[in-house]
């Protein structure tokens, strides 16, 4: 009797593991027909950075954003920038006021720049983030093409050294 318990269980373990998975929407990667990357940034794990020094507050600190050149579409313009700490969040980018105004694709590359000095300007919260020992600051896009489709690529990074 005790081997029946035995083999039932294992035959209910086994058919609730077997069952093929059917996941939704949430579970699968939400990648853009036109990907944006960063030329000239460097990569290790997932987000892109780049290396500055402290040392100038009014050094550029510049991404250079650019599509596949295979790709039909333009880059219209870079349309809202969030910049902050590196737990700033894609959904935050649509209200993002850290530019004025858009800034103008060329093609298949639309150029942001900023300094330190500007990117402390823009909130107490930045300026505070700048003081500490080694900061790291992040910048999302919301980037506009030229048939009117948004994207916003990963987060990119700059690393600050003293």
């Amino acid at each position: 009797m005790k081997n029946i318990y035995i083999i039932l269980a294992l035959l209910l373990t086994i058919g609730v593991t077997s069952c093929k998975k059917k996941y939704g929407e949430f579970y699968k990667d939400n990648l853009p027909e036109t990907p944006v990357t960063f030329p000239g940034t460097t990569t290790f794990g997932f987000n892109p950075y780049i290396s500055i020094t402290a040392a100038d507050l009014n050094a550029p600190i510049k991404f250079t954003l650019a599509i596949p050149d295979s790709s039909p579409r333009t880059i219209k313009e870079i349309t809202k920038v969030l910049a902050g700490g590196t737990a700033i969040q894609p959904g935050s980018v649509t209200t993002a006021t850290y530019i004025a105004a858009p800034i103008a694709g060329n093609g298949k590359t639309a150029v942001f720049q900023t300094t330190l000095t500007a990117f402390k300007a823009s909130s107490a919260a930045n300026a505070a983030l700048i003081n500490t020992k080694t900061p790291e600051i992040a910048f999302i896009f919301l980037v506009t093409l030229d048939n009117g489709e948004t994207i916003i690529p990963v987060q990119v990074r700059a690393r600050v050294t003293y």
